[in-house]
């Protein structure tokens, strides 16, 4: 596919507007409230820069394209109407996993038909710059798509989340990248295809390196970095197909990706570094025992709950992932508004990293039509759980645990987690007492003297405790 020589004036303006509408559905989609209008503008950014593209370069046949547009838009279609919240993660990840083998087929493409590329130099071989960019981008495409079918297998529990750690892992990783670096760089002196198929081999099998010693705590964090990994990859391959709209789309989606996973790692209290090379995922962690504790800890009933809560001047609702399991938001919702019928004060505490990947309880709540002033991030609500007569956990396990802030052997040892603890009584709301949460551990929460365990599942607790209300 040719780029048209004489490039009309207004193509790099159809291609600027589209930039402005990616960069407005990431503002949009920085708050649950404007997130429909950023994904209207993602979508009419990206029609721009499609039309424009089919428009402006010399295609070997347009029925083609617009079939396999039409058969993979039905497909993703299909998907996003039928999946259910809980799996969005994985679904996320397969998404990532696509754009990188997407990089990998162009950039190999381009190596194999450099001409149609437009990437040939007068003495017919590649253009040194343009080996440069399709080394990178194949092997940011590789490691992206290796790196998110291991956490697509994680989270769809099709492989243990528990780290899976490799004797002499960050040197056998640090020497794989080294090599991948060093090969790019001779590649620019010798094009010879087992230079290129050995970078792309090499790419896939560090991706999978660095993703396996990752542990479920820290996946939603992994979840980030793939995506900007995927945006670093589309945009590489922008510059080998000489298409600034998938340099631009590449460069936000990187940038916002990388930007997201610093804040979270800092929520997390992880290092920023370690994130990149797979380096974290507490390699010196004991996880605590998987089935029923034998130490003591208190029942309670969703009468209890109920009247505790009533008689309550204000209560947090802390979501987490058992909610999303048992899709529990909108009998939440529900148990919200009644208790503020009755003059409590109710609020929202979210974890930057509940459920598994960004945002999850926060779309669901607002799938509930849960009020956004009412919702609250850690570092807002923290101090608020001491002033509170009940926190109301619903199956978030890992980030209330008060054992990351002292136990120097748990995986999510510095983590920061929501303070619930503080709170007067704390009602939990878990299936049984038996297994730990994503991270392995067993939360110390359970056996606290204001702690009362409200055991079944989450949904039909919150549909009793709701009847207990009325």
């Amino acid at each position: 596919m040719h780029e048209v020589a004489d490039v009309p004036v207004w193509v790099p303006l159809a291609y600027l507007i589209a930039g402005v509408c990616f960069i407005l559905a990431l503002r949009g989609l920085s708050s649950p409230e404007s997130s429909r209008r950023g994904n209207r503008f993602g979508m009419i950014g990206m029609a721009i820069a499609v039309v424009t593209t089919l428009v402006t370069h010399e295609i070997g046949s347009l029925v083609e394209i617009l079939i396999a547009i039409a058969i993979g838009g039905a497909i993703g279609f299909i998907i996003a109407r039928r999946i259910a919240m809980t799996a969005m993660p994985q679904l996320v990840a397969a998404f990532h996993s696509l754009v990188g083998m997407a990089a990998v087929l162009v950039g190999a493409a381009a190596f194999l038909n450099p001409d149609a590329f437009g990437i040939l130099g007068p003495d017919g071989e590649i253009l040194d710059v343009s080996r440069v960019e399709m080394g990178l981008g194949v092997a940011i495409g590789a490691i992206t798509f290796s790196g998110s079918v291991i956490a697509f297998l994680k989270l769809n529990g099709n492989m243990s989340g528990k780290p899976i750690i490799l004797p002499l892992r960050h040197v056998i990783n640090l020497g794989t990248l080294a090599v991948i670096l060093g090969l790019i760089g001779y590649f620019t002196t010798d094009q010879s295809a087992w230079v290129f198929w050995t970078v792309t081999a090499l790419s896939f099998l560090i991706g999978f390196l660095l993703i396996i010693p990752i542990g479920g705590a820290d996946m939603p964090v992994v979840v980030s970095m793939l995506n900007s990994y995927s945006g670093w990859a589309a945009a590489a391959m922008g510059f080998t197909l000489q298409n600034t709209a998938m340099i631009i789309t590449g460069a936000l989606v990187g940038s916002s990706g990388a930007i997201l996973s610093y804040i979270m790692c800092r929520a997390m209290n992880r290092s920023f570094i370690s994130v990149i090379s797979g380096g974290f995922g507490g390699e010196t962690a004991i996880a605590g025992p998987a089935g029923a504790s034998d130490r003591p800890w208190k029942r309670g009933s969703a009468e209890d709950a109920a009247f505790l809560m009533k008689q309550a001047e204000q209560v947090i609702i802390v979501p987490g992932y058992g909610m999303a399991v048992a899709q529990a938001q909108h009998a939440l919702r529900e148990m919200a508004d009644m208790l503020k019928e009755e003059g409590v004060t109710v609020k929202y505490a979210i974890h930057p990293v509940a459920g598994r990947m960004p945002g999850h309880m926060n779309v669901l709540l607002a799938e509930a039509s849960v009020p956004y002033d009412e919702v609250f991030e850690l570092e807002d609500i923290n101090s608020e759980f001491a002033r509170s007569d009940v926190a109301f956990v619903i199956g978030a396990n890992d980030v209330t645990n008060p054992s990351a802030k002292t136990d120097k052997s748990s995986p999510i040892y510095g983590m920061p987690v929501l303070d619930v603890e503080k709170a007067k009584t704390v009602l939990f709301v878990k299936r049984s007492m038996g297994g730990a949460g994503y991270a392995g551990v067993e939360n110390e929460l359970f056996f606290r003297d204001n702690t009362m365990m409200l055991l079944a599942d989450a949904k039909k607790m919150v549909e009793d405790i709701v009847k207990s209300l009325g």
